[in-house]
């Protein structure tokens, strides 16, 4: 999976080790992982990848699910 281009989340900082990256290939599912893990690598679908970012917009991600 080196020859993918994972990119960073927003919320992350440069002075931070532990962050979401994610890899979003032409074809197949959405990848992420932690950056202080990079071989454990989570796989969603393109719609579940897209409403669990509406969920965390929406601050829905939260203990307890509002």
């Amino acid at each position: 999976m080196s020859q993918l281009a994972w990119q960073k989340s927003s919320y992350s900082t440069h002075a931070q080790d532990d962050c979401l990256e994610v890899a979003a290939p032409r074809v197949g599912p959405v990848l992420y992982r932690e950056s202080v893990h990079p071989g454990a690598v989570g796989r969603a679908t393109a719609p579940s990848w897209a409403a669990f970012l509406r969920a965390v917009k929406a601050d829905r991600c939260a203990a307890g699910l509002r």
